[in-house]
């Protein structure tokens, strides 16, 4: 949580330095892409770089188990692209649906064993990655700022579907990874601010997005899956969009 709580300190204070002098310089020149504020529709593109964690929740055979004494998750980095979908409701608010969406990500949960089996390859610190290749459909509401020139800020929130394509909740020899289940829903809110060049929307954007569903495919078989109850998914993504 601290580590998650300073990249987003972070990026948000360099954000706006950053785009505080942008916007500053651009207020002296003419004002870009006059017309774009009254079109219906926009399209775009996005990239996306995402900091993953695992929320864990412990099973209450975490305390019988004499094998597995701690069970930590990792902060891991990711990447994504997706296409963005923009629709004007009104001077102030749009809809946003970002489809396709796909995110490459890697979370990882750390184990400290009493007991590794030597057979196994296992030693006393464990660290169990687990891969990911999520193919998701966020819906987002926007809420704008005041154009000033080529500068405005905006704020979003709404709901995403994810689903993972390379789950492995369905494999019987899984001795070495913890299973995921599929489909994922969640919730998600940031701010971004929108550039307005001469040719296309740029806008710097950064958002929590977390997720409400449990994921975590239990089995009672497996050591590293038996002690825990509830996994759920935690992401800071920082993105940016180009729209036309």
């Amino acid at each position: 949580m601290y580590f998650l709580s300073f990249v987003r300190t972070c990026c948000i204070v360099c954000s706006l330095l950053f785009l505080s002098l942008i916007a500053h310089a651009q207020l002296r020149e003419g004002l870009n892409l006059p017309d774009s504020d009254e079109k219906w529709y926009h399209i775009g593109i996005v990239i996306m770089g995402t900091s993953n964690r695992f929320q864990i929740n412990q099973h209450p055979q975490f305390l019988q188990s004499d094998s597995v004494l701690v069970s930590n998750p990792n902060n891991n980095f990711g990447f994504g692209i997706g296409g963005i979908h923009t629709f004007r409701l009104s001077n102030r608010f749009e809809a946003r649906v970002v489809f396709p969406q796909l995110l490459f990500v890697n979370k990882s949960i750390n184990y400290h064993l009493k007991y590794p089996d030597q057979s196994k390859e296992e030693t006393p610190v464990m660290n169990q990655q687990v891969e990911s290749i999520l193919l998701g459909v966020p819906l987002q509401i926007k809420l704008k700022s005041d154009r000033i020139g080529n500068f405005r800020v905006y704020m979003m929130g709404g709901v995403k579907y994810e689903t993972d394509l390379t789950s492995k909740a369905a494999a019987k020899n899984a001795e070495n990874f913890v299973k995921l289940k599929k489909a994922d829903f969640g919730i998600e809110a940031g701010i971004g601010f929108n550039f307005y060049n001469k040719m296309f929307i740029l806008s710097p954007e950064i958002k929590i997005s977390n997720g409400i569903s449990n994921v975590h495919s239990r089995d009672e078989r497996l050591k590293f899956s038996n002690v825990i109850d509830k996994i759920q998914s935690r992401q800071i993504i920082f993105s940016l969009i180009f729209e036309g």
